[in-house]
């Protein structure tokens, strides 16, 4: 963990003297790609030894890949290659070397790198052998038109900015933050008029990086001094279970959980901060003029202490994370994409039986919540006042199901997740059966004018953020011009 923080704060540095030192205008894309990848591998081999090693090997291998396979099904064996490369390096950690400890843990930044080899080999898959009409149009603005270098490969997967704790970011992104053209297409999607001019001044980071800075001080400072006072683990304590109440015992289950958050916050935000620091990050201005530094950003800490269904919790955490897990599995699963998706994510996650006994639940929350949200929600939103109260009961049955949900994922265990699952009677599993069994789980189409209709505005505004983030993708260094990757961003937007 110290090796961690050193190196993360050693990556802050290096970002700010990249964008002075090598900024795209006073040199080549090559030694910028050079340097950044130079740099990510030594900080991966100072932070975990020769198991850093398995990066390249893990990147190389793809690559190869990539190369005699070809565009048709490259995907696919890139796909069970670097999952299968993660699972079997997590397997033999976990369960030959060091079972429940984190130390040389280096399965965090391969988890990584498997996210941006298999985003990549699928864009690469859409770009140069599907027809752009059989895309959406995200996929469409994503694809990728040609094969990149090795070099722009290893760059992109083991840079120094994002290869201890990512966040993922999509290759056009990053090949256009490296030729320094992340700054001229930013200004036209607010209309998606073809011909206005584009924005070339190149805005300063430092403001957004002290932000952040600051959110990674106080997640820090909260982590060290209460997290250690509310353990979770402290949730099947026996004489706890015998004594407390139920209203109790769930109250400490929220702020226990609430307590272990501050942890991903840090390691998160200091990554976004790193990113933003060398230059990289840059989403554009908004309605007022301010420049916005979210464009790889991976939560949105008051969205997701304050949600009020399960989709929005999960859609502010780790959302580069839930952005992979859409591209690669959701968009393209033939059957029971919701079912696949939570399957994949445990997968991805790790070996531990925890993970797995989250993801299920997972799955069984989802689609109650969805159920519940669809059949009843537009009874509430009449009154004011009515809205008001449904918003804060769906607050507390939301924090609560979030909190009952993820004890496994950080128990770890079968045997201590089945004590406190057994201890609360299996209630919200059977809850979520039932619901699934009284309310229809498709939603009409009345309903869905009508849900649509009644949405408050702050999730409106959130849900109009996360389409620009998730459409806002940089000109390609490929036959597209300017002018025609603007309107492809803006017909993604209208949908």
């Amino acid at each position: 963990q110290v090796n961690f923080v050193v190196c993360q704060l050693f990556a802050l540095l290096a970002a700010f003297w990249f964008r002075t030192y090598l900024h795209s205008s006073k040199t080549s894309p090559f030694i910028r790609h050079v340097v950044a990848t130079l740099l990510g591998l030594y900080l991966a081999l100072f932070c975990f030894g020769w198991y850093a090693l398995h990066f390249v090997i893990q990147s190389g291998i793809s690559y190869y890949i990539m190369i005699i396979i070809g565009v048709e099904n490259m995907h696919k064996y890139c796909f069970v290659f670097a999952l299968g490369y993660l699972t079997v390096c997590q397997i033999t950690r976990v369960y030959i070397f060091d079972y429940g400890q984190y130390s040389a843990d280096f399965s965090g930044p391969m988890m990584i790198i498997t996210q941006k080899i298999t985003s990549l080999a699928f864009e690469i898959h859409d770009g140069m052998f599907r027809k752009s009409e059989d895309l959406t149009p995200s996929q469409r603005c994503l694809a990728v038109r040609r094969m990149p270098t090795l070099l722009e490969y290893l760059s992109y997967n083991c840079n120094f900015m994002g290869i201890l704790a990512g966040p993922l970011c999509s290759y056009k992104d990053y090949i256009t933050f490296i030729e320094g053209r992340s700054y001229q297409l930013q200004q036209s999607e607010a209309n998606g008029k073809e011909d206005t001019k584009y924005e070339q001044t190149d805005p300063s980071p430092n403001i957004a990086v002290a932000q952040k800075l600051l959110i990674c001080g106080l997640s820090l400072l909260f982590h060290m001094t209460i997290t250690k006072t509310l353990p979770v683990e402290y949730n099947i304590d026996d004489n706890f279970r015998a004594t407390a109440s139920w209203p109790v015992r769930f109250f400490y289950l929220y702020v226990s959980l609430m307590a272990a958050r501050p942890k991903y916050y840090f390691a998160w935000t200091l990554a976004d901060a790193i990113n933003n620091a060398a230059g990289f990050g840059f989403r554009g201005y908004d309605k007022n003029g301010a420049t916005r530094w979210d464009l790889i950003s991976n939560l949105r800490i008051q969205q997701i202490e304050f949600s009020t269904s399960f989709k929005m919790f999960l859609d502010n955490w780790n959302i580069q994370t839930a952005l992979w897990l859409k591209r690669v599995c959701y968009e393209r699963a033939t059957f029971s994409p919701t079912i696949q998706t939570f399957i994949l994510s445990a997968i991805w996650h790790g070996v531990y039986p925890g993970y797995y006994l989250t993801f299920l639940t997972g799955v069984l929350m989802t689609l109650a919540a969805r159920a519940i949200r669809n059949n009843i929600r537009h009874y509430f939103v009449e009154s004011p006042a009515v809205k008001l109260c449904y918003d804060i009961v769906t607050w507390v049955a939301t924090q609560v199901a979030i909190s009952y949900t993820v004890v496994p994922f950080v128990l770890l265990s079968v045997k201590p997740s089945f004590t406190f699952y057994s201890s609360c009677y299996f209630c919200l599993h059977i809850a979520s059966i039932l619901v699934l069994l009284v309310f229809p789980l498709k939603r009409t189409q009345k309903g869905s004018k009508t849900h649509e209709s009644i949405q408050p505005m702050w999730s409106k505004k959130l849900e109009e953020e996360n389409l620009l983030q998730k459409n806002s993708y940089s000109a390609t260094n490929n036959s597209f011009g300017q002018k025609q990757e603007i309107t492809c961003r803006y017909q993604a937007l209208k949908e």
